[in-house]
């Protein structure tokens, strides 16, 4: 069966992808920290975030198009919780007229900054698991001190989800052999069924796991063979990036200070 691998570019060689984990985990989470911190007004910032980027992206190799296929899948949701922010600001600022429907600049100004630091944050992340092996990426995590009881969850999570989906397309095609159509409410109970029949096997498989995993000496830490010693071009990777997004940040506000406005 087909499935999708969050780092499916991850061994593809390039520059990012030799860097210690700890250090692209350090770097791409405080560039989404300035990003977010930015003043709405920052429009040069914001385009330095993106160059940065976009640099980082055609280092990497990844493919441009998979990293807007994952930013696309979250423009829907950014818009459910900022799309009626336009309407609101009222007493601060102007307003526009389109088609008999007022639209507030501060509400826009923040719709703006919104949407910019939301796309930012999920294209900052895709190149990040797209240039770091997860088992990789989770070893990083947990040298930087993440609590061990979420890198164990979300291993083992990442790891099952594809055995879930798997099981859940095999009663699929079960369930649609025997023409099940799904067209009628009274066929509703059928697909209950499936849940609660998925449900239960997914948990008896957890417990057949989990009593494995005991019997081989598991006490509860994920043991990791690789070990990555942070080196000096990781750290100049590191503080070359976060030192630019912090004069990005600042960007602003100095012009401000020296031009005025």
């Amino acid at each position: 069966m087909k499935h999708f691998f969050i780092d499916k570019y991850s061994e593809v060689k390039s520059p990012i992808r030799n860097l210690d984990a700890r250090a692209k985990i350090i770097t791409f989470f405080s560039l989404i920290l300035l990003c977010v911190t930015t003043p709405p007004k920052a429009l040069l910032a914001f385009g330095g975030y993106y160059l940065i980027l976009a640099i980082m992206l055609v280092i990497s190799k990844v493919p441009l198009s998979f990293i807007l296929k994952r930013v696309v899948i979250a423009i829907p949701f950014i818009l459910m919780v900022a799309a009626f922010i336009p309407f609101i600001g009222a007493d601060v600022g102007g307003s526009y007229n389109l088609w008999g429907i007022t639209l507030y600049q501060r509400g826009l100004l923040i719709l703006f900054n919104v949407t910019v630091k939301a796309l930012f944050g999920v294209a900052a992340l895709t190149l990040l698991v797209s240039t770091t092996p997860f088992d990789e990426l989770m070893e990083g995590l947990k040298k930087l001190g993440v609590p061990k009881v979420f890198i164990t969850i979300a291993s083992f999570m990442y790891r099952y989800i594809f055995v879930v989906v798997d099981e859940t397309m095999r009663m699929k095609r079960a369930r649609d052999s025997r023409n099940f159509e799904g067209r009628w409410i009274w066929q509703a109970s059928a697909v209950g069924h499936m849940v609660a029949t998925l449900f239960l096997r997914s948990y008896e498989r957890g417990e057949r796991v989990y009593s494995a995993m005991l019997s081989r000496g598991y006490d509860g830490e994920v043991k990791s063979l690789s070990e990555h010693p942070i080196t000096r071009k990781d750290i100049i990777f590191t503080l070359f990036i976060i030192s630019t997004a912090v004069l990005l940040n600042l960007s602003y506000a100095l012009i401000k200070l020296f031009i005025g406005g």
